[in-house]
């Protein structure tokens, strides 16, 4: 096993999103702007970490017949650390995505790492799996929330600063629910053409 394959694998053959197709709620819901897309990212990031970690360490020390309750518990505790933290320091994060602060506790991305791999490994490979999950996460949220963004809008501010104005009347469509889907719905596809391509070819 090599610590740089396994981060590499988090972004591109096990990326949460498109590979895994987990955590599409938050994706689909946050997703109007780059500064929510890092956000969501952010958080997502410090609890997959955290319980990852705790998660391997304790992983011998947990019983079987309570493993998911006790995963359950973990996760919930680091979300309630970024929760507190969000809504003191960050109130205009905190109050741009809401209800779904406290539901990263049910994201499958989390629970899904925490049951298949901080399960069976130990914490310096968890660590990895969670950093490459988390980066690719990041990477997918802000690609969404940029295309969004940009074509809802006209522009890319992050945190107040404009970063790229083109001259379109903004399409409002974009920045609500059904320009979400569409928008996922053409990025998967064109993965998914590569993938298949790539496995025409014997990649």
């Amino acid at each position: 096993m090599n610590a740089l394959s396994e981060f590499i694998r988090g972004i591109t053959k096990d990326n949460p999103v498109f590979a895994l197709v987990l955590g599409l709620c938050p994706t689909l819901a946050v997703t109007t702007s780059i500064d929510n897309a890092i956000g969501m990212s952010a958080g997502t990031a410090f609890v997959l970490i955290c319980s990852n970690l705790l998660v391997s360490g304790l992983r011998k020390q947990i019983p079987a017949s309570v493993r998911l309750p006790i995963f359950i518990l973990i996760i919930a505790t680091f979300v309630s650390i970024v929760e507190m933290v969000m809504k003191a320091y960050f109130p205009p994060m905190y109050a741009a995505l809401g209800v779904f602060i406290p539901l990263i506790v049910v994201n499958c991305i989390i629970i899904g790492r925490a049951e298949a791999y901080a399960n069976k490994n130990n914490m310096f490979y968890s660590l990895i799996d969670a950093l490459g999950i988390s980066t690719g996460f990041l990477l997918v949220l802000v690609l969404i929330g940029g295309i969004r963004e940009l074509l809802g809008t006209g522009q890319i501010v992050i945190f107040g600063l404009e970063v790229i104005s083109i001259p379109i009347n903004p399409i409002t469509y974009m920045i609500l629910s059904p320009g979400a889907f569409l928008t996922i719905g053409i990025l998967m596809a064109i993965v998914n053409y590569r993938r298949a391509k790539k496995l025409a070819r014997g990649g």
